[in-house]
């Protein structure tokens, strides 16, 4: 089964956080995209067992995504010859055009260890003769894949970048954002004040390229256009 794009984050919650407006944004515009998550996020500060996945596939659901979980152990992700040849096989097997990691933290181990993951499986997954790679046998028999882009969204959990490769105005689609935030309850406590901080954030981007909310992008290798007239217009020419 193939996607436009896949998107690989460490927890649910994670993907949201830091893109939901894109992925809404893409999913109105008739993208099937296939949501990641490397873990189940289990325990929850506010949940009991199993609760966190059924808030993350209703979350999907309010974005129009879809979504899987790699069983990997919360807290305790690692950037491991496995972690990367899964996520490898997942890539051959969706063959997305697009790839988005989600950005490392200077906080969280687990984000870090997938930002590695992401950017490692990206690699593997282009390159042939895994039958002739002592522990390849998990690639072997699949044809490469080469994806066209891996982006990196802004982790909240990061320091603030002084620099950005792009900017996605998520004004339009900002309820729907909100409303899979919300559907968190084992996260978030009610009117947590976690969310308006990732409102605040936002609306800063926002302000910076002259929209009410954005959400800002690295890009794994520079970017290029056919011309330069596909750009919105700046805030300051």
């Amino acid at each position: 089964m193939t996607y436009d794009a896949l998107v690989v984050a460490a927890h649910p919650d994670d993907a949201e956080t830091q893109m939901g407006g894109t992925l809404a944004k893409l999913a109105q515009k008739g993208q099937r995209i296939l949501l990641v998550d490397l873990c189940d996020g289990e325990p929850t500060e506010f949940g009991e067992p199993g609760e966190r996945a059924e808030q993350a596939v209703e979350a999907a659901r309010i974005l129009g995504v879809e979504r899987a979980c790699l069983g990997l152990r919360d807290r305790l992700i690692v950037d491991s010859l496995e972690a990367r040849l899964e996520v490898a096989r997942l890539i051959r097997d969706c063959q997305p055009r697009w790839v988005y990691g989600t950005g490392d933290a200077s906080v969280h181990p687990d984000h870090a260890a997938a930002a590695q993951i992401v950017r490692a499986a990206v690699f593997l997954a282009r390159l042939g003769k895994w039958d002739h790679v002592a522990g390849g046998t998990r690639l072997a028999g699949q044809d490469p894949w080469a994806v066209d882009r891996l982006f990196f969204p802004h982790c909240k959990m990061e320091p603030p970048w002084s620099t950005f490769a792009f900017a996605v105005d998520v004004s339009a689609v900002y309820d729907r954002k909100r409303a899979a935030l919300a559907a968190y309850a084992s996260i978030f406590a009610k009117e947590d004040r976690l969310l308006e901080f990732y409102d605040a954030e936002d609306q800063y981007f926002g302000r910076m390229v002259g929209v009410k909310y954005a959400e800002i992008y690295r890009s794994h290798s520079p970017l290029v256009v056919e011309d330069p007239t596909v750009f919105a217009p700046g805030i300051h020419g």
